[in-house]
């Protein structure tokens, strides 16, 4: 099991939004849907586009970039031309804090 870390507050992020945090030499997308938190890698695994700054319907987001859609829950792929998942972390929220293991 990995560390908790303290990422953001709830506030920061609006309902259906997501931020970019680097926690650990890492660049992760944190997303809310409907005021529940979900954190993925932020990076494209087509070519390297900032998920944080993508469109989210539901609870999919597409990569700004060349439009590769990613489950923001699973990291699981649902859209080409990316061709695999992004990592996915859990998430937890106390109070107004998010926090994220590593």
């Amino acid at each position: 099991m990995g560390k908790l870390i303290e990422v953001a507050k709830t506030g920061d992020i609006e309902t259906g939004d997501g931020i970019m945090v680097e926690v650990e030499d890492k660049s992760i997308a944190i997303f809310n849907l409907d005021g529940e938190f979900f954190a993925i890698d932020n990076t494209c695994t087509h070519r390297g586009g900032p998920l944080s700054q993508g469109d989210i319907d539901g609870d999919v987001v597409t990569c700004p970039w060349h439009g590769a859609e990613f489950n923001v829950k699973s990291g699981d792929v649902v859209s080409s031309p990316a061709p695999k998942g992004v990592s996915t972390y859990r998430v937890e929220v106390e109070g107004d804090t998010i926090k994220i293991e590593i």
